[in-house]
């Protein structure tokens, strides 16, 4: 969530460090990583001018920085911009009552920005294999900032849209560790970027209901400000390919030869070319690879949902127990307590993969080599939280019920939002091991095509059937999808045999 939530994780991988992807979770944008895979070459007389990272001592190479380094990148990558998209919702009445808009025309405001989560780091990403991670950030942050001046100062309704539509901020996390080490660090990446859509409206209730909604943006700018800063002094170029190419360029300077060659993998394709690639590629493997089409369609349903509670929370708690602004933004704890439970549950997932890798090893398979679909279970066991979670909820929904009720069954569906997610992505990389930034570009321009719909109708929705069938009808939905991790668990193996995609490996 962001997507949000930039773009991100991903690189050109030399041979050794490939199946580091696997533990990654999430991308908002492609790779030339896609693209071409080149093989080990035979030694010619220009090695010596090839520059390369000086193993351990490099203090260049992003993997061997001090570890509290490391720590410090992560954070101010994942916390800069995670709560941007839902801390708008507070703001709606406001905004109606001052733009005189009606309520769907603010919501288009949150609309907007979660759409263009999803498009924008199309082009990041690949942009950041050429030019390097540290000038993306300050780019996108320097204009998110601009752009949230804009929203803070907007005097109608048309140009607050716009502006939210161009504030998003590329992020990017990742070249910090070695596959042994990413597993936490990306865990707790993740669990921040899912933590920021609960955590904005939890603030933009007390700011709401204290202050104007444009201390909202202001508040915003205050968080975007803080983060260029710290990206500025503390977030150093971490692409290794670019590190080298500029390495090459001070010693061909240094040293009067031209011959200096950066040696690690980065774009040769024009910039355009790079730039269009990456949209194309993840629009083809929804269209012709079922499965990804299946879970990015299960994980968009459920991002759907996320975003449209925005809405129907503030309906349900409003006029159910009488909660003022700020009362409502703290019910959205129940989701964040259920998706930091479900962040407490990797390492028995992790555990349950080493030990398929380890039974691997003993029936003599290739390397010990893990079947995708043994990623699956968790998104199994999310699939059956979340209809639990939202049927739970919808029959809780009542005046007579006491309001802890369908917080505690929002947690549950919170937990289940976070296994189905994680564990797509973790599957759609393991299948698709040269193809996993589109594939995962695929899962992020899907979930964010449908949280951009479904707060478009939810409020009309919840009014219409009531807010105990309209979460019903959101369950039978979920309900619905909830066979399809079960399917491939199944067939799977079988599924990605006939994809050219899956056996490109």
């Amino acid at each position: 969530m962001s997507s949000e939530i930039g773009a991100y994780l991903f690189r050109r991988f030399d041979s050794a460090s490939l199946q580091e992807i696997s533990n990654i979770t999430e991308s908002q944008g492609t790779s030339t990583l896609d693209q071409k895979v080149e093989l080990p070459r035979a030694a010619s007389e220009n090695d010596e001018f090839e520059v390369r990272f000086g193993g351990k001592e490099d203090r260049e190479n992003p993997r061997n920085f001090p570890t509290t380094k490391k720590w410090i990148i992560m954070v101010i990558i994942s916390f800069k911009s995670a709560c941007d998209s839902a801390i708008y919702t507070a703001t709606y009445q406001q905004i109606t009552n001052e733009l005189y808009c009606s309520e769907l025309m603010a919501t288009v405001g949150l609309s907007t920005f979660i759409l263009d989560m999803g498009i924008a780091p199309l082009s990041l990403s690949p942009l950041s294999e050429f030019y390097g991670r540290r000038p993306i950030y300050l780019l996108s942050l320097s204009l998110g900032l601009l752009w949230l001046l804009t929203c803070a100062l907007a005097s109608n309704i048309q140009i607050l849209i716009i502006a939210r539509f161009l504030s998003v901020a590329g992020a990017n996390a990742g070249d910090l560790f070695s596959p042994s080490q990413l597993q936490l660090p990306m865990t707790i990446y993740s669990g921040i970027q899912f933590m920021g859509p609960e955590m904005g409206p939890i603030a933009g209730g007390f700011i709401n209901y204290y202050a104007s909604w444009k201390w909202t943006f202001y508040f915003m700018m205050i968080w975007t400000g803080t983060g260029l800063v710290a990206t500025m002094f503390f977030v150093p170029e971490t692409y290794r390919p670019v590190i080298l190419r500029h390495r090459a360029e001070r010693l061909k300077k240094e040293m009067g030869d031209e011959r200096y060659l950066g040696a690690d993998l980065a774009p040769t394709d024009p910039v355009l070319k790079t730039v269009l690639w990456s949209f194309f590629r993840p629009l083809q493997m929804l269209v012709l690879e079922p499965m990804c089409l299946n879970l990015c369609l299960h994980s968009a349903v459920l991002l759907g949902i996320l975003y449209l509670f925005f809405g129907a929370f503030p309906l349900v708690f409003t006029t159910n127990h009488g909660f003022n602004l700020w009362q409502v933004g703290l019910t959205f704890l129940g989701v964040a307590i259920g998706i930091l439970g479900g962040v407490a549950t990797t390492p028995h997932w992790q555990r349950h993969y080493l030990l398929s890798m380890k039974k691997g090893q003993r029936t003599g398979s290739v390397d010990g080599e893990v079947e995708p679909e043994c990623r699956l279970p968790q998104v199994m066991a999310g699939a059956v939280l979340v209809p639990v979670g939202l049927f739970f909820f919808g029959f809780m929904t009542f005046s007579s019920v006491h309001g802890i009720a369908p917080i505690i069954a929002s947690g549950v569906f919170g937990m289940g939002v976070f296994l189905s997610f994680s564990g797509t992505w973790m599957f759609l990389v393991d299948a698709y091991p040269l193809y996993a930034a589109s594939a995962l570009a695929a899962n992020s321009f899907a979930r964010s095509a449908f949280g951009a719909a479904f707060p478009l109708f939810g409020i009309q929705m919840y009014e219409k059937l009531g807010y105990d069938w309209a979460t019903a009808l959101l369950a039978f939905i979920t309900l619905a999808m909830a066979p399809f991790p079960y399917i491939f668990f199944e067939y799977g193996k079988r599924l990605r045999g006939r994809s050219r995609f899956a056996q490109a490996n």
